[in-house]
């Protein structure tokens, strides 16, 4: 989803300041904007867990009930883990999907012909570079680059890092040495501004179909930034892209910034690890290797709700063994506004 109109006046100046386009805004005799509300396709990610932990795999779409605002919703798509994902019938039946039609519209033509636009996930990994950094760099950088490399064969990978400045080390690509090669390109320095560079990456993730996350790799303090992480924040969560967090730092040594980061990865779906030994950053990469591995994706286009504000997304297990399951997923979104 687009981001919500809430946000705009706030967002406004750091947008101009960060190079965001800026439409004009079309008002009344009374000089009181008018809007429509726009539902588009909603992609959710989520991932089923049983009480110890361990990942719940080979659900089906008819083993889910899913509503909005307690509002039945029906299933377009449907997709566990790397698999390619179905198309989910009226009569509960699947198909494999055809690349073609509305599901993939602005999807390069070259995905289209290889009928592979949804397959796999869109991995935004967002590096602090800053001055925080400065004493782990090297062994962050380490411990990047071998994500990347254990990543699905399926799965697209961005490297972005920040400083006061974002820098796009390396564009969505599927191949790993492009990516690191972006990765080891970086140098530490300077303040941070982690929250515009995370607004940043989370427009540009906005603008890719199919699944996607963000990894925020960082030492956790900001002091260079012009918008709020819970502005941030609801951009991800009415965008549906869950953003996961390695933090660095003590968790009781920055309870501000440690706060924040459990906020934003609680509501957008996501996790947050605080890992301050290599070997932590290297075991939290490989809990997000795994969620992303043991994850479902359903798409589905929202009923009519009268609704404009916060939607409450709820996902139903409709199994026997339910109580004994876990869902982490976001809570809901904001559907957008159109002058």
């Amino acid at each position: 989803m687009t981001r919500r109109l809430a946000l705009c006046t706030g967002l406004q100046a750091a947008g101009a300041a960060l190079g965001w386009a800026q439409e004009p805004v079309a008002a009344d005799s009374e000089d009181r904007p008018t809007f429509r509300v726009k539902v588009d396709m909603v992609v959710l990610s989520f991932t089923v867990t049983d009480n110890k932990g361990k990942y719940i795999t080979g659900l089906r779409p008819v083993d889910f009930r899913i509503t909005e605002d307690g509002i039945l919703q029906k299933v377009s798509t449907f997709g566990e883990g790397n698999k390619p994902p179905i198309q989910v019938l009226d009569d509960g039946s699947t198909r494999p999907i055809v690349a073609t039609g509305p599901a993939v519209k602005a999807v390069p033509e070259a995905a289209e012909a290889r009928g592979d636009a949804f397959v796999g996930t869109n991995v935004f990994v967002l590096f602090d570079t800053s001055n925080y950094m400065y004493r782990g760099f090297v062994y962050a950088s380490d411990a990047i680059a071998d994500f990347v490399r254990g990543l699905d064969r399926a799965d697209s990978v961005a490297i972005y890092t920040f400083s006061r400045n974002l820098s796009r080390a390396a564009s969505l690509t599927r191949d790993r040495n492009q990516a690191i090669m972006g990765l080891r390109k970086a140098v530490a320095g300077d303040d941070a501004a982690l929250y515009n560079a995370l607004l940043l990456a989370l427009r540009d993730a906005a603008k890719v179909p199919g699944r996607k996350v963000v990894i925020v790799f960082s030492n956790g303090p900001d002091n260079a930034s012009m918008v709020a992480p819970d502005d941030v924040r609801a951009v991800a969560e009415d965008e549906g892209i869950p953003i996961y967090v390695i933090s660095t730092n003590d968790v009781n040594r920055d309870a501000i910034s440690s706060n924040v980061f459990k906020r934003i990865s609680q509501r957008t779906g996501g996790q947050v690890f605080f890992a301050k030994t290599w070997q932590k950053q290297v075991e939290a990469f490989e809990s997000i290797r795994e969620s992303l591995g043991n994850s479902y994706t359903v798409s589905y286009y929202p009923q009519p709700n009268p609704n404009d504000g916060f939607r409450r997304i709820n996902i139903e297990i409709l199994s026997d063994a339910a109580k004994k399951m876990r869902v982490r997923a976001r809570p809901g979104y904001r559907p957008s506004r159109t002058f």
